[in-house]
Formats: structure tokens, sequence, C-alpha cells
């Protein structure tokens, strides 16, 4: 028989682990009927409710049941790789605790792999749910991703994907620490087949992404895969030169003409002010990267297990 590896990351999930697993038991059958036996791994990312003590008490009930418990919060990233790196099946599956990435998918995704395809993904036809100003920033992170990377990324894209054991390999030897999953999936390649579906809105308790954590990992997934920020500083540096030697003729001009009339204060501090404000832009782009890289040559692990089932 083979094994199919259900994979999923939680942080303070303790009210939608028990229902996760009563909706994943429901395509048992369908599996059984393919001679596919299911694991099932929970990766427990540092929660600080009853998470941990929920999968404990499923362990003892089911022994496909796994647990990974971190020592502290190290990110979603870090659970899928952890997941990933603990998987033993034929296939694995990434699924969120919260059920927006529907079970019931699952047939539908398996089938798919018989027919040949290396890996099922899913992506959200509508945001449904989400604040309009929410869902405005990520269609345009997505438009602008398509326009500097060449890794495709797809709109709507979920973490939801079934994958065959030579891409889950693949993944897991992409060992960075500073990783963006969504780029990953479409560095590695492989043949994919893209299923739609309408937003879910989750079972219980509230997402753990806030505005700003999510502008934070869009500026991870930018710098993880294009390098456009560096080219927009040196063309900004060249830009501004270019007009540096231009406004020299043109003093020159005018003084030999004109004389050299003093000319305001206000004009100068707002000239000043923006070539400053333009410097330290680069700079911070140029120190985003240098901080990516230390953080790679310092080789610390993505995570650290504190108990194991």
């Amino acid at each position: 028989m083979k094994l199919l590896s259900v994979i999923v990351p939680c942080y303070n999930e303790e009210e939608n682990v028990p229902y996760f697993y009563e909706e994943l038991k429901k395509q048992e059958a369908f599996f059984h009927e393919k001679d596919v036996e299911l694991e099932i791994i929970y990766v427990d990312d540092g929660s600080k409710d009853g998470t941990v003590a929920e999968v404990r008490r499923l362990h003892e009930q089911d022994e496909r049941v796994h647990l990974v418990s971190f020592s502290r919060n190290f990110g979603k990233e870090a659970g899928i790789y952890a997941g990933l790196s603990k998987a033993k099946g034929d296939f694995a599956v990434l699924m969120d605790a919260d059920l927006q990435d529907p079970p019931a998918l699952l047939p539908e995704m398996y089938s798919y792999l018989e027919q040949g395809y290396d890996a099922v993904a899913t992506r959200r036809v509508s945001r449904k749910g989400e604040p309009p100003i929410r869902s405005f920033f990520a269609r345009m992170f997505y438009r602008l991703m398509r326009k500097i990377s060449k890794t495709e990324i797809v709109d709507g894209a979920r973490d939801y994907r079934l994958m065959t054991r030579q891409v889950v390999d693949a993944i897991l030897s992409m060992r960075e620490y500073n990783r963006f999953t969504k780029g990953i999936f479409g560095w590695v390649g492989f043949q994919t087949k893209w299923l739609e579906y309408e937003n879910i809105e989750r079972v219980k308790g509230e997402t753990k992404w806030s505005f700003w954590k999510l502008f934070i990992y869009s500026l991870e997934g930018i710098m993880a895969f294009s390098t456009a920020p560096l080219a927009l500083a040196s063309v900004l540096g060249v830009l501004f030169c270019f007009l540096a030697l231009v406004l020299i003729l043109v003093i020159v001009i005018r003084t030999l003409i004109f004389g050299d009339p003093t000319s305001g204060w206000p004009s100068m501090v707002c000239i000043i002010s923006l070539l400053g404000g333009v410097q330290l832009l680069c700079i911070g782009i140029v120190g985003q990267y240098l901080s990516k890289t230390y953080m790679e040559v310092k080789r610390r692990p993505i995570y650290l297990v504190k108990e194991e089932l």
C-alpha cells in the first residue's frame, strides 16, 4: 500500500484540530479503495493554547496521528518545512487546520496525480470575507511579482498542495533559512494541475495573519525571488546623477548670461531632502538583501523541536 502524509501546520488551533481530524476521516473510504494509507502530521508552531494537548489526545486514539512541536514560534514556513521533513509518504499534502483547505477536494486532487501530474495545487477564485484593503494589496503583490520575478507565483494560490515524493524531495533540497514557500513551489517546477475553488471561512478562531505580517511576508517573497529592488536602486542612482549634471549645466549657463543671483533656501532644502531620502531608500534596499545574506551564512536551524510523537 502507498502512504499519503497529511501535513497540518498549527498555531493556536486548539478548537480546529479535532474538527480537521473528523473532516479528514470522511475521505478514508476513498483512499482505502485506492490502497492508500494516511498519516497525519500536526506541526505545532509554539502554540500558547491547548493545541498540543488536543493532538496528544488524537494520537492516543489513532496511531496514525503524529506531532512535531517546536520550542517556540518559528513561523508557518518553518512548520511546512518540518512537516515535509517528517513525512514518510509516497505523497504529501499541505493543509491548514482551520478547514479553509477543504479535505473534500482530496479525491479529485489525487485523481490528477494518477493521470501523471507531479503536483496538484489550489487557488482561490474569490477573496470573500477578507477586508477589501487587504484583498487589494494582495492582488497588487501578485501582479508585481509577475513583473519582477521569473518564478511563477499564481494569484490566490494556497499552500494546499498535493505532491509526489519527487516534488517533496526537491523542496526539501532547498534549505534556505529565509523561506517563501509559494515561490519555492514555482521555482522547483514539475507538472502542476491547478484547482480553483471559492474562498471558505475559518471554522473556529481568527486568522493569525495581520496586515502587517502579510506585508512583511510579501517583502520576504520579493527579496527571495527577485533582485529588481537592487536594480531600482541602481537606476535611481544613475537618474539622479544625470539630473545633477543637467542642473550643473543650467546653473553655469544661467550664471554666464544673467549673473549669479542668490537662490532661495526653500528649494535647496527640498532638493537636499529629496536626495537624502532617495539615498536612504537605496541603502535600505541594499541593507535588506545584506540582512538576508547575513541570516543565511549563520546557518542557524530552521526550527527546533521540543516534542515529537
